[in-house]
């Protein structure tokens, strides 16, 4: 991926733990490299084709001044949302902030972090089988459409499905979506748990009724096996419900841990049945 690069951008802050840190303020500089597309910018030499690093500038001198940070590692993660959010087109961002006159008692040369931070695909599911089932999936694409972080990029068609497990309960009403985020996913199944809890979630018994389940399934082609959290999804595979419509959005999405295809999951599953 081709890349813009602004070198030690010098910038007057005051970011700091001590007193005087916040009172009397100091030089930092900040470092970024943007992953975007300058192909068609250098084929045609036309400024809106590409990134204004003018503007990149102030906008990052702006983030620096406006809030005052204990941490450079709050002040570096501002800087990248800000330039993530404001500019669709950059894909990654890599923010250095260093800070030459920390307080330290020794000899150095600058004490500086480093961060890098991106746009991601992720496919989750959704699901709901009490109330208006279509209007607590519609609720869950237009909650996560408001968040600044997310885009929902494509939506399956909803699917009637018979509930799954041992619990007696009405039909489903499934579907998948397709987004762009730069949550990680952990902070993604906050936003997720959160919009659930709106809808009126409640967690009384495993595979239970449920006003609306919203699922990760995918995440780019990261494998997590967290406690809180593990993806892909691990049912997913075993589940027409999911692989039905993720198929009908994302056919070549790749399961990492199957080293198959959606539509190849998808297959395997049907055939299982006939």
């Amino acid at each position: 991926m081709d890349k813009i690069w602004i070198k030690d951008l010098e910038i007057f802050a005051y970011h700091g733990v001590l007193a005087e840190e916040k009172r009397n303020g100091q030089k930092f500089y900040v470092t970024v490299s943007m992953d975007v597309d300058l192909h068609a910018a250098g084929m045609t030499d036309d400024l809106d084709k590409t990134v204004n690093y003018a503007e990149v500038c102030e906008l990052i001198r702006r983030t620096m001044q406006e809030e005052s940070y204990d941490l450079i590692e709050a002040a570096a993660e501002n800087v990248a949302d800000a330039i993530l959010l404001a500019y669709p087109q950059i894909k990654m961002v890599d923010v250095i902030v260093s800070k030459p006159g920390a307080p330290i008692p020794m000899d150095f040369d600058t004490v500086c972090v480093d961060i890098t931070r991106g746009r991601h695909i992720a496919y989750l599911g959704i699901g709901s089988n009490l109330g208006d089932k279509e209007a607590y999936l519609d609720y869950a694409v237009d909650q996560l459409n408001k968040d600044e972080y997310i885009q929902v990029t494509k939506v399956s068609s909803y699917i009637i499905t018979e509930p799954y497990g041992d619990v007696e309960q009405d039909d489903f009403l499934n579907g998948c979506l397709e987004i762009e985020t730069i949550y990680s996913p952990q902070d993604l199944l906050a936003v997720i748990n959160d919009i659930e809890q709106g809808a009126g979630r409640k967690r009384l018994i495993h595979w239970g009724p449920r006003t609306l389940d919203i699922d990760i399934l995918l995440y780019d082609q990261e494998m997590i096996m967290e406690d809180t959290l593990k993806v892909p999804h691990v049912e997913m595979a075993k589940r027409a419900f999911v692989l039905e419509p993720l198929a009908e959005i994302a056919p070549y999405a790749y399961h990492p841990g199957y080293h198959k295809t959606i539509i190849e999951l998808l297959e395997i599953l049907q055939n299982k049945k006939d």
